[in-house]
């Protein structure tokens, strides 16, 4: 009985090595992060140049001037004028018109009725109170204070060339072109105008009624 018991211990005790031995070891878990799409950096694009019109100050057109010499456009308004106003709002809006004046034109804004003095291309300019107007404007518009209106000039601020009035884009652009590509030195601005087609005017039609506050 001793001999059988002894047996029966020893065989039981082999079983459960075997059974150890063949029963495979638990791998440790291993914890997956929650699966995500995979996002690739795009390429940035160069800065895009700002919308609008580059407006100068008084003294940076002045700077730009003596560094480049380039030909001006200025607009003469007033702060009651609708029609200034409106163009600003329409007319100056036109993307190639921005960037057309961009490209060729130092460009200018001056409210006609400015009552402060300053100093320009080595003249003294101070408010007139017989007209009601800034000399400066007085002498750009020689004497004819209609607003808005539209100065050109050549480079260095020379031979200033006023046009009155509210333009839609497609007759500003037939000013632009005439004096930004120099077509005023061989051809009448009257003969440019009878076979001008635009090329900016996506359908814009000129004004019908004066807006609120001309």
């Amino acid at each position: 009985m001793l001999y059988g018991s002894l047996f029966l211990a020893l065989t039981g005790s082999v079983v459960a090595d075997a059974q150890q031995k063949k029963a495979p070891a638990k791998k440790p878990a291993v914890k997956t992060q929650p699966k995500t799409d995979t996002v690739v950096a795009k390429p940035v694009a160069a800065p895009v140049e700002a919308e609008g019109i580059h407006w100068l100050s008084m003294t940076e057109i002045q700077i730009k001037m003596r560094e480049k010499p380039k030909k001006v456009f200025i607009d003469f308004y007033t702060g009651w004028c609708g029609w200034c106003k409106r163009m600003e709002a329409t007319t100056f809006q036109n993307p190639a018109l921005i960037k057309y004046i961009n490209n060729n034109y130092y460009a200018m804004r001056f409210d006609a009725e400015s009552q402060y003095s300053f100093n320009f291309n080595g003249k003294e300019y101070h408010f007139d109170p017989q007209y009601k107007a800034n000399t400066f404007a007085v002498e750009m518009l020689k004497g004819q204070m209609g607003y808005p209106t539209s100065v050109f000039m050549l480079e260095n601020f020379q031979n200033p060339t006023p046009i009155a009035g509210y333009h839609p884009v497609k007759e500003m652009e037939m000013f632009l072109l005439y004096f930004g590509d120099n077509i005023f030195r061989h051809q009448q601005l009257g003969d440019y105008q009878k076979n001008f087609v635009s090329a900016w005017d996506k359908g814009e039609s000129g004004p019908m009624a004066p807006p609120p506050g001309h």
